[in-house]
């Protein structure tokens, strides 16, 4: 049996017993807290820091706390809304009362950043401010989060990869380990958390904190947005040859889980929605490059 064991980590962290309910603080809603708080403070850091901009910075630092709180409701409206559209609507259309159900997990990445989107046009409305510098500096932060829920996927064991027989393959427990095709043994899985969490954060991140304190990114109005739609877009569509479809997508006649198949090419549901994120990124990047460009 090749492959490394999965590590024996608990989901919860701790939990409490108050008056006959148990309350549980898993690592899943940690990564959450601590990657937006991070990502806050950020933010204050680069707002404080008028040389990285083109003029003025876009607001106050103190206004960043009610561009958190609406973010954070974008993050778990959006995210929930789009786990139900994207990927089981049938279930819930059947069950709608589940949908409120968001501690029973299910959540969206591109549900989640439309749902970011729709609070930023909120917030730059409503407080006044131009949207394309504040959504650069969001952007900036974003893999923050990123990288952090993609090692708590990892612990809460989900969302692992397709079987593999290379030496870092993990060997996941429960069902990960029995569903592996004609298989006769427990089999190894790409463990495709841990690369999502190594492009789409470490990596991803790393270019666009450099791009906006280094390399006077936000100088540039939508640069650090497009490369993020790029870079998250173009991490995921390659990732998902390696990740296990949802299980939802899998049937005898569908292995891999695709969700549009023409003349025997298909797409999975992560490759078809990160699809237009890849191409309005680029479209966007060219619009920063001609805003930029002298007349």
């Amino acid at each position: 049996m090749n492959g490394i064991p999965f590590p024996d980590i608990s989901p919860e962290i701790f939990s409490l017993e108050l008056g006959g309910f148990t309350f549980a603080l898993r690592w899943y809603a940690l990564a959450y807290i601590v990657g937006m708080v991070i990502g806050w403070r950020v933010c204050v850091a680069a707002l404080r820091r008028p040389r990285l901009w083109a003029g003025d910075p876009p607001m106050e630092p103190e206004a960043t706390e009610s561009l958190l709180t609406a973010i954070v409701l974008g993050v778990i409206g959006g995210g929930r809304l789009g786990y139900v559209l994207f990927y089981q609507p049938a279930y819930y259309l059947a069950h709608p009362l589940e949908i409120i159900r968001i501690w029973d997990g299910g959540m969206s990445f591109h549900g989640g950043f439309l749902g970011v989107v729709v609070a930023l046009v909120w917030f730059s409305r409503r407080h006044k401010v131009h949207l394309g510098p504040v959504g650069d500096m969001v952007a900036m932060v974003a893999p923050i989060s990123i990288l952090l829920v993609r090692c708590a996927n990892f612990i809460n064991n989900e969302l692992w990869g397709r079987p593999t027989d290379l030496p870092w393959g993990v060997i996941f427990p429960g069902a990960a380990a029995q569903d592996c095709g004609d298989m006769l043994t427990l089999c190894a899985r790409h463990p495709s958390q841990l690369y999502e969490a190594g492009l789409e954060g470490l990596l991803l991140g790393a270019i666009l904190l450099l791009g906006g304190f280094r390399w006077g990114w936000l100088k540039q109005r939508w640069k650090i947005f497009s490369v993020l739609l790029i870079g998250y877009g173009a991490s995921r569509f390659l990732l998902e040859f390696v990740r296990q479809p949802d299980a939802q997508f899998v049937s005898p006649g569908n292995p891999l889980g695709l969700a549009l198949q023409v003349n025997g090419w298909g797409l999975t549901m992560g490759q078809l929605l990160s699809l237009p994120m890849i191409l309005f990124g680029l479209w966007l990047l060219s619009y920063s490059r001609r805003r930029a460009a002298p007349a």
